[in-house]
């Protein structure tokens, strides 16, 4: 496949990494090249097959909307930008694209969030939750959209109205890690995944990416991840 990546930060060099060793022809736009999105030019666009964006939260929706509109379709992993998400899914549902975003695109993570999902209920059951979440000191947003969804999937398996706090902490060159705790005035349940490297990252984004090529619609990866 043709690939174009979007951003060359922690994340997104090793996207570059992965896509070459897995096969496929690779190009690179940083944000200093494609300041609002001037560099995603139909025609600049259109041998590629999928954009694959790791760049920042206000750079994310210029670059989505001129991908949309060249008919190219996308996978985006970086987080921080969901208030648009209703917008953009019926752009790309009017242009017939293919879109997949994720909050995280880790295997791990996508078990975490099931095991949280099974776990929420106790919230029914007289416990209390939290959330912490903790990534290194670049990171741009917080909370961490992978925190957001963790309270989302809690709010939803539960029952409850009521959302559960998200404490972030930004510190040195931490990966990414993720805690939910359920307190009890008797016991506490404690789940956490600590990703120990950002290639998990990149090769889910990557095969994402290839799952991706030639579909049309709107897809999260929470829902497609069983099917790489």
């Amino acid at each position: 496949m043709n690939l174009l990546i979007l951003g060359c930060g922690k994340t997104g060099s090793l996207v570059i990494e992965v896509a070459r060793a897995r096969g496929h022809h690779v190009q690179v736009l940083d944000e200093p090249e494609n300041k609002n999105a001037v560099g995603l030019t139909p025609d600049f666009l259109a041998p590629i097959d999928v954009v694959v964006d790791f760049t920042t939260p206000k750079a994310v929706v210029p670059n989505a909307e001129a991908t949309i509109q060249a008919g190219r379709n996308m996978v985006v992993g970086t987080t921080g930008w969901y208030e648009q998400l209703p917008r953009l899914r019926e752009l790309v549902l009017q242009a017939k694209t293919g879109f997949l975003y994720g909050s995280n695109f880790s295997i791990g993570v996508n078990l975490f969030f099931e095991i949280a999902r099974a776990a929420a209920p106790t919230l029914r059951y007289g416990y209390s939750g939290q959330i912490f979440e903790r990534h290194h000191a670049q990171k741009k947003d917080a909370p961490s959209g992978t925190a957001i969804v963790l309270q989302k999937i809690v709010r939803e398996a539960s029952g409850k109205e009521e959302e559960l706090e998200i404490v972030s902490f930004r510190e040195g060159d931490v990966v990414g890690m993720h805690e939910i705790t359920f307190n009890s005035s008797h016991d506490r349940i404690y789940l956490c995944h600590d990703a120990q490297s950002r290639r998990g990252f990149a090769e889910g984004a990557v095969r994402a990416a290839e799952w991706l090529a030639g579909k049309q619609g709107f897809f999260d990866f929470r829902d497609v991840w069983k099917q790489l």
